[in-house]
């Protein structure tokens, strides 16, 4: 008997600021629809894929959505037949977490169709996060477990996977604006230095801590001061064209902090008030058209659900 589920998994900011490859969130409405069908083919196919532009590979070996079922699979020890949908709401290579949206949406739906032969959600980010890796060239949870349970999330590792909410004030609203480019995310991680002088990782933990507390205290002008990236930051920049630009106009017209979502371009501010947010997505989308690029905005609270079947 053919069995089939929809599920929706979110979009994800990641880094957020000073928190690089361990804090993400989750936003409403962008993300990734898929249509799961169980058959007796003991193969995993993928029969569809939209809004990708031809760019993702239909290839399970090769797809993130793909891996993620085939170590879910081999952990369960089992050979199921699954097709796959797959329908891509936000930009693929935009710095919101695409990859992650897809595996994160396939071990949860294959995991439904089972019979939830794993409990919870918490337990499937390992099996998603082997997909992730596949778009990555490593392991590293900031998209996945926000995509997976929704929320604001600490990854304090990975391996096993240890995770911790951050309180996020009811009034808080993100900006994104996504301009026409694109940008890898292995591209993006390897302009990353891997080391760096321990008083830039002083300061980096500082603005952590800080981002952190004045969440918990909903102290604005903390989080303000604390939004300062110097790992990621300052070496994917130049990857965005009117980066500064655009920072600077978010920051001029009232933003808490602006900062580059996961490897770019993408770029995401914190804003309190609907009216404000709109004024200040408006100014940066105007700056990046005066460096000659075209850009979307998008506005959304905190998405505190995660991956559903609809």
């Amino acid at each position: 008997m053919v069995k089939s589920v929809a599920v929706f998994s979110p979009a994800t900011v990641a880094n957020v600021g000073a928190g690089f490859d361990m804090m993400g969130f989750a936003i409403d409405g962008l993300g990734d629809r898929m249509i799961l069908r169980t058959n007796a083919s003991e193969k995993i196919s993928i029969k569809l894929i939209t809004g990708d532009f031809g760019k993702i590979s239909r290839i399970p070996a090769e797809n993130t959505a793909g891996v993620a079922l085939i170590h879910f699979m081999k952990h369960l020890d089992i050979r199921q037949g699954v097709e796959l949908e797959i329908h891509k709401l936000s930009p693929v290579g935009s710095g919101l977490g695409s990859s992650a949206s897809s595996a994160a949406a396939a071990v949860f739906g294959l995991n439904e169709l089972l019979g939830n032969p794993v409990g919870d959600k918490l337990g499937l980010i390992p099996f998603a996060l082997e997909g992730e890796k596949l778009a990555s060239g490593c392991i590293h949870a900031d998209n996945i477990a926000p995509a997976m349970l929704g929320g604001m999330l600490v990854v304090r590792s990975a391996n096993p996977v240890d995770l911790i909410e951050i309180p996020v004030p009811d009034e808080l609203c993100t900006v994104l604006v996504h301009p026409d480019l694109e940008i890898l995310t292995k591209t993006a991680r390897n302009l990353v230095p891997s080391q760096v002088s321990l008083n830039d990782t002083i300061t980096q933990m500082a603005n952590v801590a800080g981002f952190i507390m004045a969440m918990v205290n909903n102290d604005m002008l903390l989080l303000s001061r604390s939004f300062q990236d110097l790992l990621a930051e300052p070496y994917r920049a130049p990857l965005i064209t009117g980066y500064s630009q655009v920072k600077q106009a978010a920051l001029d017209n009232g933003a808490i902090g602006c900062s580059i979502s996961g490897s770019g371009p993408t770029v995401f501010a914190f804003v309190t008030g609907i009216q404000r947010a709109e004024k200040i997505a408006a100014a940066m989308v105007l700056a990046f058209c005066k460096a000659g690029v075209t850009a979307h905005s998008y506005l959304s609270p905190i998405n505190r659900t995660g991956t559903y079947s609809s």
